[in-house]
């Protein structure tokens, strides 16, 4: 089958799953590489090395016909900044990866909260593209247990890796697998992280805090300190019954400074002052 896909190299397992299976590429849609969650160096060498073109801006209505002019059979959507446009007036099939146990977690980017929410599951799916984001009918779903101390980077790493497995189950059985999809029925839609859930609060307990830094990881933390609004990279807690008023500076080392928290200490490790946008936003799907 020939196929066009969207994605970075978080997601380069799915273009490798359908490239093992015998799958012809016909174009890689890509976006700019602006933060480390978007690089797509290993997608566009793999575009090059199978002869097929990469387009680093939206797909368009004449981007679709031209794959139609390709016979391409199918877009394989793998992460994407934008929405698809009407793909079924030019091609057989489009289907999207969603990071999330669909009909759970429908959004623009479920992580954060599925540790938030210390879900014991999670999972990607894969469903048909429709014009309402995430809602098309299910072909199928990839998933995994989640851990006590599950933060973003292993979540996300557990996500590109069952990527890459369902890719594999797809590619071996897609006209099946799309003959026989599911409807996805009633299910939650999780709007994009609020700045007051990525802020930590020195007056809740040091697991709450935990809990709020593994959610964000690399993606960052707000903070204060000494009355100044911060970034926070990486941090560390642990419980103390001591008696200064939470957000007091107990400790500093060079950059590690130590801060109580209610029943504990916070230790920034790796933070700074908030420049304007010094915070990373999140990656796509």
């Amino acid at each position: 089958m020939r196929f066009a896909i969207t994605g970075c190299d978080r997601y380069a397992g799915v273009f490798e799953a359908f490239l093992a299976a015998g799958w012809t590429p016909v174009k890689l849609f890509s976006g700019p590489a602006s933060n480390p969650f978007s690089a797509n160096n290993k997608m566009m060498a793999m575009a090059k090395r199978h002869g097929c073109p990469a387009q680093l801006t939206r797909i368009s209505d004449d981007d679709l016909a031209d794959l139609a002019q390709r016979s391409c059979d199918a877009l394989i959507v793998a992460s994407y900044d934008w929405r698809i446009g009407n793909w079924p007036a030019h091609l057989r099939y489009a289907v999207n990866f969603h990071p999330s146990p669909l009909p759970i977690g429908r959004g623009p980017y479920p992580l954060p909260r599925a540790i938030l929410e210390g879900r014991d599951k999670w999972g990607m799916t894969c469903h048909k593209i429709t014009p309402e984001f995430d809602s098309g009918d299910m072909l199928a779903i990839e998933e995994f247990a989640m851990h006590g101390e599950e933060s973003h980077e292993t979540l996300n790493l557990k996500l590109q890796m069952a990527a890459g497995r369902l890719a594999s189950r797809l590619a071996q059985n897609f006209t099946a697998l799309w003959e026989q999809a599911s409807p996805q029925g009633g299910g939650e839609y999780w709007p994009l992280f609020t700045e007051a859930e990525r802020t930590l609060d020195y007056n809740a307990p040091v697991a709450t805090i935990s809990r709020v830094l593994r959610a964000f990881g690399n993606l960052e933390c707000f903070a204060t300190l000494n009355g100044e609004k911060i970034y926070v990279r990486q941090a560390l807690v642990w419980p103390d019954a001591h008696g200064f008023r939470p957000g007091s500076v107990v400790h500093v080392n060079g950059q590690h400074v130590v801060v109580a928290a209610r029943d504990g200490m916070v230790a920034l490790l790796d933070w700074g002052l908030i420049p304007s946008a010094s915070i990373q936003n999140p990656p796509a799907n």
